[in-house]
């Protein structure tokens, strides 16, 4: 059952993040450096469960997270940033939407390769990949929130 609903959440997840941010959304800091930290963390500890490490699935780590890295940012550089009520906010483009499509499409398909070549699957977290992909995006767009000097938005309130 966990096999299914850990994959579900993320799904679940990432969709409802891309939806947001189509919409556009206020640009949190804390929200920008969390959802990628937090989905580090989870593929990290799901690393510490795998034995049996082979050379390749070293390899095979090291491209997926040069990847994902590289897929992040350029998807962080494609999103506009502008100012509402006096703070920074985020929205996706369609530029934003051809690189999530170029992601899924390379990631699936070194997925399959890295099958095909005899890595092990256990070493190719799906939070670690979601994780590495967030964090070049918080890295690009971050940096660019940063240079235009403006304000990010307040923490949101949580409503009682």
């Amino acid at each position: 059952m966990r096999e299914i609903l850990i994959p579900v959440l993320i799904i679940g997840l990432v969709i409802y993040t891309i939806a947001r941010r189509f919409r556009g959304e206020p640009l949190v800091a804390k929200d920008l450096v969390a959802s990628p930290l937090i989905m580090l963390g989870i593929g990290v500890y799901s690393l510490t469960k795998v034995t049996g490490w082979t050379g390749l699935d070293v390899g095979w780590l090291a491209l997926g997270v040069g990847t994902g890295l590289i897929l992040g940012a350029v998807r962080g550089a494609s999103s506009e940033l502008f100012v509402r009520d006096g703070v920074l906010h985020q929205r996706y483009t369609w530029k934003t939407l051809v690189v999530w499509a170029a992601s899924a499409v390379i990631s699936f398909g070194l997925g399959f390769a890295g099958t095909a070549l005899g890595v092990h699957p256990e070493t190719k977290p799906y939070p670690l990949a979601l994780g590495i992909g967030l964090f070049g995006e918080m890295i690009t767009c971050g940096l660019r929130a940063l240079r235009t000097g403006e304000a990010f938005a307040p923490p949101r309130q949580n409503v009682r």
